[in-house]
Protein backbone atom coordinates (compact mmCIF):
# COMPACT_ATOMS: atom_id res chain seq x y z
CA UNK A 1 0.00 0.00 0.00
CA UNK A 2 1.33 3.35 -0.73
CA UNK A 3 1.33 6.29 1.85
CA UNK A 4 -1.30 8.48 0.31
CA UNK A 5 -3.52 5.01 0.17
CA UNK A 6 -2.71 4.56 3.78
CA UNK A 7 -3.41 7.58 4.59
CA UNK A 8 -6.63 7.45 3.10
CA UNK A 9 -7.69 4.36 4.96
CA UNK A 10 -6.29 5.51 8.09
CA UNK A 11 -8.73 8.69 7.33
CA UNK A 12 -11.83 6.48 6.98
CA UNK A 13 -10.82 4.17 9.73
CA UNK A 14 -11.58 7.08 12.58
CA UNK A 15 -13.89 5.38 15.18
CA UNK A 16 -17.75 6.75 15.38
CA UNK A 17 -18.84 5.36 18.82
CA UNK A 18 -21.86 6.81 20.58
CA UNK A 19 -22.24 7.69 23.83
CA UNK A 20 -24.13 4.85 24.83
CA UNK A 21 -22.08 2.04 23.00
CA UNK A 22 -18.63 3.44 25.14
CA UNK A 23 -20.67 3.00 28.30
CA UNK A 24 -21.39 -0.30 27.46
CA UNK A 25 -17.64 -0.95 26.42
CA UNK A 26 -16.48 0.28 29.97
CA UNK A 27 -19.02 -1.91 31.71
CA UNK A 28 -18.17 -5.10 29.97
CA UNK A 29 -14.25 -4.41 29.60
CA UNK A 30 -13.49 -2.50 32.17
CA UNK A 31 -16.28 -3.02 35.11
CA UNK A 32 -17.23 0.48 35.38
CA UNK A 33 -20.79 1.57 35.32
CA UNK A 34 -21.01 5.02 34.25
CA UNK A 35 -22.58 8.39 35.75
CA UNK A 36 -21.18 10.71 32.85
CA UNK A 37 -19.30 10.31 29.42
CA UNK A 38 -18.80 13.25 26.60
CA UNK A 39 -16.40 13.01 23.81
CA UNK A 40 -13.45 14.81 23.92
CA UNK A 41 -11.58 16.51 20.78
CA UNK A 42 -9.35 14.30 18.59
CA UNK A 43 -7.64 13.83 15.16
CA UNK A 44 -8.03 10.53 13.84
CA UNK A 45 -9.18 8.05 17.13
CA UNK A 46 -11.66 8.51 19.49
CA UNK A 47 -11.33 9.51 23.23
CA UNK A 48 -13.81 10.12 25.80
CA UNK A 49 -14.23 11.74 29.14
CA UNK A 50 -15.51 9.32 31.49
CA UNK A 51 -17.02 9.94 35.30
CA UNK A 52 -17.51 6.10 36.70
CA UNK A 53 -18.28 3.98 39.65
CA UNK A 54 -16.15 1.11 39.89
CA UNK A 55 -16.46 -2.67 40.31
CA UNK A 56 -15.89 -3.77 43.95
CA UNK A 57 -12.03 -4.73 42.97
CA UNK A 58 -11.70 -1.25 41.47
CA UNK A 59 -13.93 1.23 43.59
CA UNK A 60 -10.76 2.66 45.53
CA UNK A 61 -10.00 4.06 42.16
CA UNK A 62 -9.98 7.24 40.72
CA UNK A 63 -13.80 8.18 39.83
CA UNK A 64 -12.41 10.50 36.28
CA UNK A 65 -10.62 8.47 33.34
CA UNK A 66 -10.14 9.34 29.47
CA UNK A 67 -11.55 6.31 27.26
CA UNK A 68 -9.17 5.50 24.64
CA UNK A 69 -10.43 4.19 21.28
CA UNK A 70 -7.29 3.71 18.55
CA UNK A 71 -8.49 3.77 14.69
CA UNK A 72 -8.96 0.35 12.85
CA UNK A 73 -5.79 1.28 10.95
CA UNK A 74 -3.94 1.74 13.96
CA UNK A 75 -5.74 -1.28 15.91
CA UNK A 76 -3.65 -3.62 13.11
CA UNK A 77 -0.87 -2.95 15.10
CA UNK A 78 -1.62 -3.73 18.47
CA UNK A 79 2.29 -4.01 19.52
CA UNK A 80 2.83 -0.74 18.85
CA UNK A 81 -0.01 0.35 20.88
CA UNK A 82 0.87 -1.96 23.56
CA UNK A 83 4.75 -0.28 23.63
CA UNK A 84 3.17 2.99 23.75
CA UNK A 85 1.25 1.97 26.18
CA UNK A 86 4.08 0.46 28.32
CA UNK A 87 6.21 3.94 27.96
CA UNK A 88 3.44 5.65 29.48
CA UNK A 89 3.34 3.29 32.60
CA UNK A 90 7.52 4.00 32.62
CA UNK A 91 7.79 7.29 32.68
CA UNK A 92 4.59 7.67 35.34
CA UNK A 93 7.16 5.69 37.51
CA UNK A 94 9.98 7.83 36.50
CA UNK A 95 8.14 10.77 38.12
CA UNK A 96 6.86 12.25 34.82
CA UNK A 97 3.40 13.87 35.34
CA UNK A 98 1.58 11.17 32.76
CA UNK A 99 -1.84 9.10 33.31
CA UNK A 100 -1.81 5.85 34.79
CA UNK A 101 -2.78 3.25 32.49
CA UNK A 102 -6.24 1.29 33.98
CA UNK A 103 -6.13 -2.89 33.63
CA UNK A 104 -8.99 -4.14 32.13
CA UNK A 105 -11.12 -7.15 33.78
CA UNK A 106 -8.79 -9.59 32.67
CA UNK A 107 -5.58 -7.84 33.91
CA UNK A 108 -4.69 -6.45 30.45
CA UNK A 109 -3.63 -2.86 29.90
CA UNK A 110 -5.28 -2.80 26.14
CA UNK A 111 -7.78 -4.86 24.63
CA UNK A 112 -9.47 -4.74 21.43
CA UNK A 113 -12.74 -5.00 20.77
CA UNK A 114 -14.86 -6.08 17.03
CA UNK A 115 -17.70 -3.74 15.99
CA UNK A 116 -19.94 -5.92 13.34
CA UNK A 117 -21.40 -2.73 10.54
CA UNK A 118 -23.13 -5.64 8.34
CA UNK A 119 -21.08 -6.08 5.39
CA UNK A 120 -18.22 -5.91 7.11
CA UNK A 121 -16.13 -6.17 10.83
CA UNK A 122 -13.83 -3.49 11.82
CA UNK A 123 -11.39 -4.16 15.42
CA UNK A 124 -10.60 -1.31 17.44
CA UNK A 125 -7.73 -1.59 20.23
CA UNK A 126 -9.01 0.49 23.70
CA UNK A 127 -7.35 1.43 26.47
CA UNK A 128 -8.47 3.40 29.55
CA UNK A 129 -6.26 6.24 31.21
CA UNK A 130 -6.74 8.37 34.52
CA UNK A 131 -7.64 11.83 34.28
CA UNK A 132 -5.09 14.09 34.57
CA UNK A 133 -6.11 17.24 35.93
CA UNK A 134 -4.96 21.02 34.34
CA UNK A 135 -5.61 23.37 31.63
CA UNK A 136 -3.98 23.18 27.86
CA UNK A 137 -0.54 25.43 27.10
CA UNK A 138 -3.46 26.24 24.13
CA UNK A 139 -5.70 28.17 26.97
CA UNK A 140 -2.94 30.29 28.65
CA UNK A 141 -0.79 33.18 28.28
CA UNK A 142 2.57 31.45 28.27
CA UNK A 143 5.57 32.69 30.21
CA UNK A 144 9.40 32.52 29.69
CA UNK A 145 9.69 30.32 32.58
CA UNK A 146 7.28 27.66 31.15
CA UNK A 147 8.21 27.95 27.64
CA UNK A 148 12.35 26.66 29.70
CA UNK A 149 10.62 24.41 31.71
CA UNK A 150 8.69 22.60 28.50
CA UNK A 151 11.44 22.43 26.76
CA UNK A 152 13.22 21.06 29.63
CA UNK A 153 10.74 18.33 30.07
CA UNK A 154 11.07 17.65 26.52
CA UNK A 155 14.61 16.64 26.81
CA UNK A 156 14.35 14.72 30.36
CA UNK A 157 11.87 12.99 28.38
CA UNK A 158 13.91 12.30 25.47
CA UNK A 159 16.87 11.39 28.15
CA UNK A 160 14.78 9.11 30.48
CA UNK A 161 13.63 7.01 27.10
CA UNK A 162 17.04 5.89 26.51
CA UNK A 163 16.51 3.43 29.44
CA UNK A 164 13.49 1.73 28.40
CA UNK A 165 13.11 -1.82 27.19
CA UNK A 166 10.82 -3.64 25.27
CA UNK A 167 10.91 -6.77 23.56
CA UNK A 168 8.67 -5.12 20.80
CA UNK A 169 10.33 -2.09 20.80
CA UNK A 170 11.45 -1.79 17.05
CA UNK A 171 7.64 -1.24 16.28
CA UNK A 172 8.93 2.95 16.72
CA UNK A 173 10.37 2.55 13.54
CA UNK A 174 7.74 3.56 11.38
CA UNK A 175 8.83 3.87 8.57
CA UNK A 176 6.72 6.35 6.34
CA UNK A 177 4.84 7.32 9.45
CA UNK A 178 3.66 10.79 7.99
CA UNK A 179 4.47 12.67 11.28
CA UNK A 180 8.05 11.52 11.70
CA UNK A 181 9.84 14.61 10.66
CA UNK A 182 12.21 12.73 8.61
CA UNK A 183 9.51 12.13 6.48
CA UNK A 184 8.38 15.63 4.95
CA UNK A 185 9.35 14.84 1.61
CA UNK A 186 6.18 13.11 1.87
CA UNK A 187 3.98 15.75 1.87
CA UNK A 188 4.17 16.21 -1.44
CA UNK A 189 1.72 14.09 -1.98
CA UNK A 190 -0.72 16.08 -0.22
CA UNK A 191 -0.43 19.59 -1.00
CA UNK A 192 -2.79 19.42 -3.47
CA UNK A 193 -5.36 19.88 -0.90
CA UNK A 194 -3.81 23.51 -0.26
CA UNK A 195 -5.15 24.41 -3.65
CA UNK A 196 -3.32 26.73 -5.77
CA UNK A 197 -1.88 29.71 -3.50
CA UNK A 198 1.22 31.33 -2.15
CA UNK A 199 0.48 28.63 0.92
CA UNK A 200 1.21 26.48 -1.26
CA UNK A 201 4.22 26.99 -2.90
CA UNK A 202 6.15 27.98 0.73
CA UNK A 203 5.22 24.33 1.63
CA UNK A 204 6.73 23.38 -1.88
CA UNK A 205 9.93 25.54 -1.32
CA UNK A 206 10.10 24.56 2.03
CA UNK A 207 9.83 20.80 1.04
CA UNK A 208 12.96 21.34 -1.78
CA UNK A 209 14.87 22.90 1.38
CA UNK A 210 14.69 20.60 3.21
CA UNK A 211 15.30 17.22 0.59
CA UNK A 212 18.22 19.79 0.03
CA UNK A 213 19.98 20.63 3.15
CA UNK A 214 18.18 18.45 5.68
CA UNK A 215 18.16 15.01 4.59
CA UNK A 216 21.95 14.06 4.00
CA UNK A 217 22.11 15.16 7.63
CA UNK A 218 20.27 12.78 9.50
CA UNK A 219 22.63 10.68 10.01
CA UNK A 220 24.36 13.26 11.83
CA UNK A 221 21.93 13.74 13.62
CA UNK A 222 21.68 11.86 17.28
CA UNK A 223 19.00 9.11 17.29
CA UNK A 224 16.39 8.37 20.08
CA UNK A 225 12.67 8.04 20.99
CA UNK A 226 10.41 10.99 20.20
CA UNK A 227 6.75 11.91 22.12
CA UNK A 228 6.51 13.45 18.78
CA UNK A 229 3.78 15.76 19.52
CA UNK A 230 4.55 17.95 22.29
CA UNK A 231 2.00 20.43 21.45
CA UNK A 232 0.11 23.36 23.43
CA UNK A 233 -3.08 20.50 24.06
CA UNK A 234 -1.10 17.70 25.18
CA UNK A 235 0.82 19.74 27.61
CA UNK A 236 -1.27 20.25 30.70
CA UNK A 237 -0.59 23.20 33.34
CA UNK A 238 -1.60 23.87 37.01
CA UNK A 239 -0.67 26.90 38.90
CA UNK A 240 0.82 26.29 42.20
CA UNK A 241 2.02 28.77 44.93
CA UNK A 242 5.90 29.36 45.48
CA UNK A 243 7.65 29.60 48.59
CA UNK A 244 7.93 33.22 47.98
CA UNK A 245 3.76 33.22 47.84
CA UNK A 246 3.98 33.81 44.34
CA UNK A 247 1.45 32.09 41.52
CA UNK A 248 3.72 29.45 39.49
CA UNK A 249 2.28 27.50 36.20
CA UNK A 250 3.70 23.78 36.38
CA UNK A 251 2.96 21.28 33.96
CA UNK A 252 0.73 18.87 35.44
CA UNK A 253 -0.13 16.37 32.54
CA UNK A 254 1.63 15.33 29.52
CA UNK A 255 -0.84 13.61 26.72
CA UNK A 256 -1.14 11.55 23.52
CA UNK A 257 1.56 9.03 22.96
CA UNK A 258 0.25 7.78 20.18
CA UNK A 259 2.77 9.91 17.67
CA UNK A 260 5.68 8.29 19.46
CA UNK A 261 8.57 7.20 16.98
CA UNK A 262 12.37 6.95 16.90
CA UNK A 263 13.38 10.15 15.48
CA UNK A 264 16.42 12.66 16.65
CA UNK A 265 16.93 14.56 19.88
CA UNK A 266 16.70 17.78 17.24
CA UNK A 267 13.28 16.49 16.31
CA UNK A 268 11.91 16.85 19.68
CA UNK A 269 12.86 20.58 20.45
CA UNK A 270 11.79 21.68 16.65
CA UNK A 271 8.39 20.03 17.32
CA UNK A 272 8.24 21.89 20.86
CA UNK A 273 9.29 25.28 19.20
CA UNK A 274 7.17 24.20 16.64
CA UNK A 275 3.70 23.94 18.85
CA UNK A 276 4.39 26.70 21.81
CA UNK A 277 4.47 29.50 18.66
CA UNK A 278 1.02 28.49 17.61
CA UNK A 279 -1.15 30.94 20.37
CA UNK A 280 2.39 33.10 21.72
CA UNK A 281 2.06 36.77 21.27
CA UNK A 282 5.91 36.88 20.36
CA UNK A 283 6.15 33.77 18.33
CA UNK A 284 9.65 34.53 16.81
CA UNK A 285 11.14 34.57 20.60
CA UNK A 286 9.51 31.44 21.98
CA UNK A 287 12.10 29.01 20.12
CA UNK A 288 15.36 30.76 22.69
CA UNK A 289 13.44 29.91 25.89
CA UNK A 290 12.55 26.49 24.78
CA UNK A 291 15.80 25.54 22.98
CA UNK A 292 17.47 27.15 26.66
CA UNK A 293 15.25 24.45 28.76
CA UNK A 294 16.00 22.25 25.99
CA UNK A 295 19.34 22.64 26.26
CA UNK A 296 19.83 22.57 29.75
CA UNK A 297 19.68 18.58 29.45
CA UNK A 298 20.82 17.94 25.86
CA UNK A 299 22.95 20.74 24.30
CA UNK A 300 22.81 20.30 20.51
CA UNK A 301 25.28 19.80 18.50
CA UNK A 302 26.55 22.02 15.76
CA UNK A 303 25.24 19.56 13.22
CA UNK A 304 21.86 19.91 15.37
CA UNK A 305 21.50 23.26 15.15
CA UNK A 306 22.06 24.40 12.17
CA UNK A 307 19.58 22.26 10.57
CA UNK A 308 16.97 23.42 13.67
CA UNK A 309 15.30 26.51 11.63
CA UNK A 310 14.38 24.04 8.57
CA UNK A 311 12.86 21.25 11.17
CA UNK A 312 10.59 23.89 12.90
CA UNK A 313 9.62 25.34 9.24
CA UNK A 314 8.94 21.38 8.36
CA UNK A 315 6.79 20.65 11.07
CA UNK A 316 4.66 23.76 10.34
CA UNK A 317 4.09 22.51 7.09
CA UNK A 318 3.50 18.78 8.34
CA UNK A 319 0.46 20.14 10.63
CA UNK A 320 -1.29 22.71 7.86
CA UNK A 321 -0.49 20.28 4.93
CA UNK A 322 -2.30 17.05 6.66
CA UNK A 323 -5.03 19.27 8.20
CA UNK A 324 -6.06 20.67 5.53
CA UNK A 325 -6.37 16.90 3.67
CA UNK A 326 -7.82 15.72 6.80
CA UNK A 327 -10.96 18.67 6.67
CA UNK A 328 -11.49 17.32 3.16
CA UNK A 329 -12.15 13.82 4.05
CA UNK A 330 -13.42 14.77 7.66
CA UNK A 331 -14.83 17.97 7.03
CA UNK A 332 -17.43 17.60 10.35
CA UNK A 333 -14.11 18.16 12.62
CA UNK A 334 -12.77 21.11 10.72
CA UNK A 335 -12.94 23.11 14.16
CA UNK A 336 -10.50 20.78 15.83
CA UNK A 337 -8.45 19.73 12.43
CA UNK A 338 -7.79 23.66 12.01
CA UNK A 339 -6.56 24.79 15.31
CA UNK A 340 -3.25 25.16 14.25
CA UNK A 341 -4.04 26.68 10.89
CA UNK A 342 -5.27 29.99 12.69
CA UNK A 343 -1.90 31.18 13.46
CA UNK A 344 0.37 28.81 11.84
CA UNK A 345 0.22 30.42 8.33
CA UNK A 346 1.16 33.79 9.63
CA UNK A 347 4.17 32.24 11.60
CA UNK A 348 5.46 29.88 9.00
CA UNK A 349 5.26 33.39 6.59
CA UNK A 350 6.68 35.25 9.07
CA UNK A 351 9.77 32.72 9.56
CA UNK A 352 10.52 32.38 6.15
CA UNK A 353 10.64 35.62 5.31
CA UNK A 354 12.76 36.81 8.22
CA UNK A 355 15.12 33.90 7.01
CA UNK A 356 17.13 31.63 8.94
CA UNK A 357 20.15 34.07 9.86
CA UNK A 358 17.78 36.03 11.67
CA UNK A 359 15.36 34.00 13.29
CA UNK A 360 18.68 32.02 14.13
CA UNK A 361 20.13 35.04 16.16
CA UNK A 362 16.74 35.73 17.63
CA UNK A 363 16.76 31.98 18.90
CA UNK A 364 20.23 31.66 19.74
CA UNK A 365 20.69 35.43 21.79
CA UNK A 366 17.65 34.55 23.46
CA UNK A 367 18.86 30.84 24.79
CA UNK A 368 22.46 32.54 25.65
CA UNK A 369 20.82 34.71 28.18
CA UNK A 370 20.31 31.32 30.27
CA UNK A 371 23.73 30.21 29.95
CA UNK A 372 24.62 30.62 33.72
CA UNK A 373 21.35 28.88 34.56
CA UNK A 374 22.58 25.81 32.12
CA UNK A 375 25.51 25.65 33.89
CA UNK A 376 24.38 24.68 37.14
CA UNK A 377 22.56 21.94 35.81
CA UNK A 378 23.88 17.99 35.76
Amino acid sequence: MSSGEQSRSWALAKPAFTEAQASALLESVFGLRVTKIRPLPSYDDQNFYVDASGAEETSDGPAQYVLKISNAEASKNPDLIEVQTQIITFLKAAGFPTASVCRSKTGSTTSTVDVDSGSSTSSYVVRLLTYLPGRPVAELPVSSQLLYDIGRLAARLDKTLEEFRHPKLSCLHREGFIWNLKNVPLLDQYVGALGQNHSRQTVKRVIQLFKQQVAGKLNHFRECINHGDFNDHNILVQSSQSASGDNVDQVSGILDFDDMSYGYYVFEVAITIMYMMIESKDPMHVGGHVLAGFESVIPLTAVERSALFLLVCARFCQSLVMAAYSCQLHPENREYLMITAKTGWKHLQQMFDLGQAVVEKIWFETARTYEPRISLHD
